[in-house]
Order: C-alpha cells, then structure tokens, then sequence
C-alpha cells in the first residue's frame, strides 16, 4: 500500500530532475541562441524583427568586462550600433542638429526598460562598444541573462545590462 502511494511523488521528482537536467535548473525553460529575437523600432526608416538566422549575418564582437558581482567574464555578440544601422538609424555624419535628441530604449522581456543616448553608440562619438550579447564565456547565455543581454561596460553600476532582452526603440526627445 504504501509503494502505491508513493509512486506519484517519485514520477514527480523523475520529471523535476529531467526537467533540470535538460534546462541547466528544474523549472526553467531551456533557452539557447536559436530562440533569439530583437525587435527594431519607433523613429526609423525601416522596422526590423530579426531572428536569430539575422543575427548570425552580424559582425560578431567580444568585450571582456566585469559583472555586477565581480566575476570577469567573456561576452560575444552584435554591436548594438549594427542592429540600428540595419533599421536605417542616422549615425555618424548624419548624426547632427535635431537627431543629437534621439535615444533608444531596450526593453526586456519582463517589462525592464533602459534609455542609451544614440550619441553614446555611435562609433562616431564613442570608442565604447555597447553589446548585445548572445554568448558568455563561450557558452550561450542561460535562460535567466538570455537569449540576449544588452552589454554597458563603463558604466559603475550595471543597471543598464539588460538580461532577456526583446526590444529596441528609437525615440527622439522633444
């Protein structure tokens, strides 16, 4: 009697263990670089979803930086600049008078929002290279930084290294 009992509880830790083990935690969903997706939009010539496939067509760069608990780490990915040179977002030259307002907000896919000044990704005016990520020391981002993850060295405080990012938005401030 009490083996049947206890036949529900161990398929429930059977399928909470193969779950983790096929996740890299129980619960989470797998996620890896082929579910990547970014979305391009607001005040550009050409909106854009660009879909992994997309993304693999990009220059791929790396930054070697320190995260907000001071582990160095490897990250690769796509110039953020790319993703908006593809939407048709004036830069360089181009990048002067009124358009000095634009700025683009990336947003996550629970809600997190951040704001970059088009001017600060411009190669143009800035050496920094800001990143959106895809891989971190070799590997593809876990489920909880990824698929994508907005990469901000320079700043103090990482609160514009967006995990999971979904969006991109170009705005002009009025």
């Amino acid at each position: 009697m009490r083996l049947r009992h206890a036949t529900p509880l161990i398929c429930s830790l059977v399928m909470v263990f193969c779950l983790g083990a096929f996740s890299g935690q129980a619960g989470e969903p797998a996620t890896s670089t082929l579910d990547a997706q970014v979305r391009i939009d607001g005040v550009v010539d050409q909106p854009l979803t660009l879909h992994a496939s997309d993304l693999a067509t990009l220059p791929r760069q790396t930054l070697q930086v320190r995260d907000h608990d001071g582990q160095e780490s490897v990250f690769e990915g796509m110039a953020l600049v790319e993703l908006l040179q593809r939407a048709g977002v004036p830069l360089g030259k181009d990048l002067r008078g009124d358009r000095m307002l634009t700025y683009v907000v990336v947003g996550a896919a629970d809600g997190y929002r951040v704001v970059l000044a088009l001017p600060e990704l411009d190669p143009a005016f800035s050496d920094r290279l800001i990143l959106l990520a895809d891989r971190r020391d070799q590997q593809p981002l876990s489920p909880r930084e990824g698929p994508l993850r907005l990469i901000v060295p320079g700043d103090k405080r990482q609160a514009r290294w967006v995990r999971q990012v979904t969006s991109v938005t170009v705005r002009r401030a009025e």
